[in-house]
């Protein structure tokens, strides 16, 4: 019976997260102008502002994306004016990329109207609810390491 409770409740947890993160996104686009980017555009501007000068191919492993996936993105992203690439000068086949000011300045305003959107809604909260969310909050960061990982494979 224990064994079914965690496996209803873990997919409840997964449902509400996928939920919470659709609604978030949601919320947020709707405020923001300019071009929509997709998750896997976001995901690979995030990477690239955490290590400027990754390569495609590093990319492409840690995102857990095929190459040729990632260079559909760069390319898009490139487009867009959010990333620059320029030849590795170790190997002039291989790209080494940065993100631009405009992308900088993009995450920085999703960032913080995320923050905002986040913070306004649990301030409406009852503290009880407050509190559980604060009290959530390691589980959830060492069910992310967890998670993170399994896919890594370490």
């Amino acid at each position: 019976m224990v064994e079914r409770d965690q496996a209803k409740e873990a997919n409840e947890l997964a449902e509400v997260l996928g939920g919470l993160q659709r609604m978030m996104r949601r919320v947020l686009r709707q405020e923001l102008s300019g071009a929509r980017l997709r998750g896997a555009q976001v995901e690979l501007l995030r990477l690239v502002k955490r290590r400027p000068g990754i390569g495609v191919a590093a990319a492409a492993k840690e995102l857990h994306l095929a190459g040729n996936s990632v260079s559909t993105l760069v390319n898009q992203l490139v487009a867009a004016g959010f990333l620059e690439r320029e030849a590795d000068p170790r190997d002039r086949r291989a790209a080494l990329l940065t993100v631009t000011a405009a992308a900088r300045q993009r995450m920085a305003e999703w960032e913080a109207r995320r923050g905002e959107l986040i913070r306004r809604h649990v301030a409406g909260l009852p503290p009880e609810d407050r509190d559980a969310l604060a009290a959530a909050l390691p589980a959830l960061r060492r069910l992310t390491e967890g998670l993170h990982s399994e896919v890594e494979g370490t």
